[in-house]
């Protein structure tokens, strides 16, 4: 009671590691503070540089299914698997490390504690750097004599970029050779400290054995004096090593160089031998030589017999002359090169076989003779022999193969990459790569292959190079090859992929095949979408706005080449979506049509699937409605062909709203009465903005009811004039202008007005203002009406104002009545002009006659069928022949009283009047002599009732005929 559970806590070995490609290399891992059983479990996991936030599984102590499919074959074959050191301590082992192996480490223990309370796992980088230390001897094959000094040099070279230290040895092997009996002579550690091995530390002291450093890169060893107990094998060992963030040294690489074989001849002896050889136990197939050495003083004045036997048997003789003797059994291998002897020297001879096989185990002695006289075999003074026991060990197939794909889920399009790993090969190697179709069982279908030499081929169904154009099998290093298939057609290129490795040596074969399999998916079946969304969808003028379109898929589409299209459909004019911009995977933009309107505003931005548009400071241009196109390209087409899959967004309206308007407009009603000439309407701006300009539109309501305004003119804000289609004759354009008088003020100025321009005039004045890339409507207002009056000295002219409905047939003749009531003063004149109404509300002139009498024509096409009959003083009845069906509308007259004035000027308005309104209605002209009778108004009454009249008839009969019957 009281007491806390203890926090688990997982540790793992500090990083960043820095280690070389192709080392061994372990990460310690334990955890503290667990509750439960004493024997935790632990699971490793990566997560690549490539995709830092995806888990890939590789090793686990507790589930044999845990690891991917990138690292299953790896674990099965033991490169990587865990060593408990004890039961909450693991070291992970990657036996071989391989350049895809960096990554950021994980360590996770799986939860035995009742609750979760601490951590449970940790993390550590490990990065793979390239093995660039290099050690190199020339090896040689020294015979000397006991006392002589011996120098040997190794160039060792590193070019790594992280900072290591590197220490050099010189080693020596007696005996058989083995790796475990190497002797050290002399060391320069990583400290730049020289240390003899223990045999060598008081000649080490003496000075007779030395390490010298040449230079960058050379280390000689020096040895004064050699001894017999220097005979052997000597190399040199090189190692590099980084200091790891725990401040402990680690070696990362070491390199050992080639041989020299040391026969030390002793000086104690008149006659001796000695037998060296580099190597004593043996595989079939390697070469080896064994050396012979003659130990004597004055040897050139002396002559010897030399034998070379194996298991007590004859191989070959060097006669006291040096002639070489092949035994019988071994004359057809030395003729065929397998075989060699030869002396470099009076002392040294030499015996080396080339493919060493089983019947070439045993001892070895080398015999030699000494002859006094050559040729006299009773000669022989002395006989001394040395052997050695040399041991062939049958070859085995130690060949492994792995095989690893990084591509193992990929899209129709994307290349897949695979990787075939021979370890332990001793010769020659050929590869095959084979295809097996998921939807073929059993078919195996040739890829590629690279014999031994290095030539490749590629199966029939890979030849064709516009669908495979650049496949690729690359021998990366001497045990890796890599298949690279640029562009997966579609899901036929998924399924197992076979590597089939075949090693020759001396006639036999061995074989290896891994498998690594491959999903191949189809971009189109996978649901493609885009989504287009905004933050807003007002924005007033002068504000940024930003459109973010969404892509998603039934596949990652962070795997993929994405390209996004921009569109934009204005709001005024309607019409179709423009492209706005284009932005493709590789970077290269495309702007369309719509640009000017976005050219230095609009900025793009990708991030993962989603694409963004920001418009910078809007615009009314601006305003309207946005839509997104996604695509996904296959990797190999880029950037020509069609995208494999395409969607497009839902659309997204954006409205800019510009300043507010603050115009107002007088709305007061008023109006101008003249007696002749001039008049002025005017309008009256109340308030705006001071850096507004103003376009002016001039309306008229005709006095006829329900009429329509009329447009006079418009001045725009740069005073450019436009007139409507009643006021663009040059008369009428010449008679009405528009002036601005004042910064508030517009007048519509009417020259020469008439009574034909009486009605009510008023303007509507727009608002405009400059917005960075041209002028804008902010708002309108409307004045009030202005009523334009004649006022004259007369008292109103009576006339008839009834309106009439005339009919009239096409081709005939009406007259169209028009008569004044009441007399003229004295000295007074009438002028009288005919009008047809037209549907604007505004009248034609057809026909005035003047003060004078005479008669003008308006509209000269209808001079010859209008006609005055004017039977009386007051009557001015117009009449229209040869009716046609387009004179059909409302005609009126309006008479005008001139009061004369002195000689030799023009008289003066005095009054007028205008009469009622005579709708005139055509009639089609008759065709036939049936349609005339038949139109006849007595005729035409007999035929509509005669079916009555027979109806009563018959009536009348049945009646009479049941009287009678009754009776």
């Amino acid at each position: 009671t009281g007491l806390t559970p203890a926090q688990r806590v997982v540790t793992v070995q500090e990083g960043p590691l820095y280690r070389t490609e192709g080392s061994h290399v372990t990460l310690w891992c334990k955890v503290s503070g667990y509750q439960g059983p004493a024997e935790q479990n632990f699971q490793w996991s990566i997560y690549l540089p490539s995709a830092p936030e995806r888990e890939v599984q590789i090793v686990s102590t507790v589930d044999p299914s845990f690891p991917y499919a990138i690292y299953t074959q790896r674990v099965r074959g033991r490169g990587i698997f865990v060593e408990r050191l004890r039961g909450d301590a693991v070291l992970l082992h990657i036996t071989e490390l391989q350049e895809r192996d960096a990554g950021q480490y994980e360590c996770h223990t799986p939860n035995t504690d009742e609750r979760y309370f601490g951590s449970y796992s940790a993390k550590m980088n490990l990065s793979v750097i390239p093995d660039t230390l290099s050690a190199s001897m020339a090896p040689q094959a020294l015979t000397l004599m006991e006392g002589d000094a011996v120098e040997l040099t190794c160039e060792v070279s590193k070019s790594t970029a992280q900072h290591t230290h590197l220490s050099v040895g010189w080693y020596l092997l007696r005996g058989a050779g083995e790796e475990h009996s190497a002797e050290e002579i002399l060391t320069l550690s990583k400290d730049f400290v020289l240390k003899p091995g223990p045999s060598y530390e008081q000649r080490f002291l003496e000075g007779d054995v030395r390490l010298n450093k040449v230079g960058n890169s050379t280390y000689k060893l020096v040895m004064g004096g050699v001894k017999p107990s220097d005979q052997g094998q000597l190399y040199c060992e090189a190692a590099e090593w980084i200091e790891d963030p725990d401040e402990t040294w680690k070696d990362i690489s070491r390199k050992q160089t080639q041989r020299t074989s040391l026969v030390v001849v002793s000086q104690g002896r008149e006659l001796s031998v000695d037998i060296a050889a580099a190597e004593r136990s043996l595989s079939e197939g390697d070469t080896w030589q064994v050396t012979c050495v003659v130990g004597t003083p004055e040897s050139s004045s002396r002559h010897f017999e030399v034998l070379w036997l194996l298991n007590g048997t004859e191989v070959a003789k060097f006669d006291p002359h040096g002639v070489l003797i092949w035994e019988e059994e071994y004359e057809e291998r030395a003729k065929l090169g397998q075989l060699q002897a030869f002396k470099p020297s009076n002392t040294v001879y030499v015996l080396s076989i080339r493919e060493v096989g089983l019947r070439d185990k045993g001892t070895y002695q080398c015999s030699v003779s000494e002859v006094k006289t050559p040729g006299d075999l009773h000669s022989i003074q002395t006989n001394v022999s040395a052997g050695l026991q040399v041991n062939v060990k049958p070859t085995e197939n130690h060949m492994r193969l792995s095989v690893s794909t990084s591509t193992p889920r990929v899209m129709a399009g994307d290349p897949l990459i695979l990787r075939c790993e021979v370890q332990g090969a001793t010769g020659p190697v050929s590869l095959r790569w084979w295809h097996l179709p998921p939807q073929h069982p059993g078919r195996r279908v040739p890829v590629a292959t690279m014999e031994q030499d290095g030539t490749l081929s590629l199966g029939s169904a890979y030849r064709d190079r516009g669908a495979r154009e650049s496949l690729r099998l690359e021998k990366e290093s001497p045990g890796t090859f890599t298949l690279v298939i640029p562009s997966s057609l579609d899901q036929d290129d998924g399924g197992q992929y076979s590597c089939e490795a075949t090693q020759w040596a001396r006639g036999r074969s061995w074989t290896g095949q891994g498998e690594a399999a491959v999903t191949v998916s189809s971009m189109a079946g996978l649901g493609l979408q885009a989504t287009l969304r905004s933050r807003i969808a007002t924005v007033s003028h002068g504000q940024s706005f930003e459109l973010l379109c969404q892509a998603e898929a039934g596949y990652p589409l962070e795997e993929v080449p994405l390209s996004v299209r921009w569109l934009f459909q204005p709001s005024l004019p309607m019409g179709p979506f423009h492209k706005l911009v284009q932005a493709f995977p590789n970077g290269t933009v495309v702007w369309g049509p719509a640009q000017p309107h976005f050219q230095g505003k609009a900025q793009l931005a990708k991030a993962d699937t989603s694409f963004r548009l920001h418009v910078h400071s809007a615009l009314p241009a601006n305003e309207g409605t946005y839509q997104c196109e996604v695509e996904v390209w296959r990797r190999n087409i880029l950037p020509l062909g069609q995208p494999a899959a395409s969607a497009s967004s839902n659309a997204v309206g954006i409205k800019v709203v510009l300043p507010e308007s603050k115009l107002q407009v007088a709305t007061e009603d008023s109006s101008v009465e003249i007696a002749s000439g001039n008049a002025a309407i005017e309008c009256r701006i109340v308030f705006a903005q001071n850096n507004s300009q103003f376009a002016v539109t001039w309306y008229l309501l005709p006095p006829v009811a329900d009429a329509m305004p009329l447009q006079i003119l418009r001045a725009n804000y740069s005073s450019i004039l436009e007139y409507g289609s009643e006021f663009s004759s040059p008369a009428q354009k010449s008679r009405f202008l528009s002036q601005r008088v004042s910064s508030n003020i517009f007048q519509l100025q009417i020259l020469s007005a008439s009574l034909r321009d009486q009605g009510r005039y008023y303007c509507v004045v727009e608002e405009w203002l400059w917005l960075v890339d041209g002028w804008y409507k902010l708002g309108e207002g409307t004045s009030g009406r202005t009523t334009l009056k004649f006022r004259l000295p007369g008292e109103q002219l009576q006339m008839e104002k009834t309106n009439h409905s005339i009919s009239a047939r096409e081709g005939g003749e009406v007259t169209l009545p028009c008569r004044l009531q009441g007399a003229l003063l004295p000295g007074s004149h009438l002028s009288a002009t005919w009008f047809q109404a037209k549907s604007s509300g505004r009248a034609s002139a057809l026909l005035t006659l003047r003060q004078d009498g005479t008669v003008a024509y308006p509209e000269q096409r209808l001079a010859g069928r209008l006609h005055l009959r004017r039977p009386s003083a007051g009557d001015f009845s117009l009449t229209l022949s040869s009716v046609e069906r387009g004179d059909a509308g409302a005609y009126y007259c309006q008479l005008q009283e001139w009061q004369q004035q002195s000689e030799g000027k023009d008289g003066a308005l005095r009054a007028w009047a205008r009469s009622g309104y005579a709708q005139l209605a055509t009639i089609p002209p008759e065709s036939t002599a049936l349609s005339r009778i038949c139109s006849s108004p007595p005729l035409l009454n007999f035929i509509l009732y005669l079916p009555l009249v027979l109806i009563l008839l018959l009536a009348l009969a049945v009646f009479c005929w049941y009287c009678k019957f009754r009776k």
